[in-house]
Formats: C-alpha cells, sequence, structure tokens
C-alpha cells in the first residue's frame, strides 16, 4: 500500500506544477474533457500549492483513492484556498489515469 500511495502521491503532484499540468494522458475522460483540457493548457502559470497528509485507500486492483489537503502559497508566503482534496485514480493499458477529482474549500488547515 505503501508504494501505491508514493506512485499516486507524485502522479497528483505533477498537477501542481507548470508543464505537469498539460500532460493530458494523465488526465481520465468526463463528458467536460475537452473544456477542462484546453482550460490546463492554456494555463501560463500556475500558482504555488502545497500539499501534504497524503492517504490512499485501493479501491480494486487498478483503483485508488487519493485523499490530502493543500494550499497556494502567495509571494508573501501566506497561505490561501485552503481545500480538502480526492481523487479517484484508475491504471489503464499500463498509465495511471486521473478519472475523478474533487476539491472542497476548507478552514484554514495550517499556516506558513
Amino acid at each position: 500500500m505503501k508504494s501505491l500511495l508514493s506512485e499516486l502521491r507524485a502522479l497528483e503532484v505533477e498537477f501542481h506544477h507548470p508543464g505537469g499540468r498539460c500532460n493530458t494522458d494523465r488526465l481520465g475522460r468526463t463528458h467536460d474533457r475537452a473544456i477542462i483540457l484546453k482550460y490546463l493548457s492554456e494555463q501560463e502559470s500556475s500558482p504555488s500549492v502545497i500539499s501534504d497528509d497524503f492517504a490512499v485507500s485501493q479501491l480494486a486492483p487498478d483503483i485508488g483513492l487519493l485523499t490530502y489537503r493543500s494550499a497556494h502559497r502567495k509571494e508573501e508566503g501566506s497561505l490561501v484556498d485552503h481545500t480538502l482534496r480526492s481523487s479517484v485514480w484508475g491504471r489503464v493499458e499500463p498509465p495511471w489515469q486521473l478519472r475523478y477529482h474533487q476539491g472542497t474549500p476548507a478552514r484554514e488547515l495550517w499556516h506558513a
């Protein structure tokens, strides 16, 4: 289970950094996929994201539920937009794909 957590955490964090966000091979299909891909590919930069408290639940041999918390770090160092996040990852012909993601706004989770 620890290796699954490490693998899915690394894949999830790719979306927090410029360049990785546009890796369309990692995104699963939804009815709004084209709109989401267009939006992500047009982002010139992404905010500085910090994340921690990762946990994984293996729902099936090739399906994992990753949960964690995140916030955006402003230039002066303060943290804003605290969010509780969950992602469902599925392994499809060997790479993992993000199949579902949800972010729920949360009160301040931790300080800078």
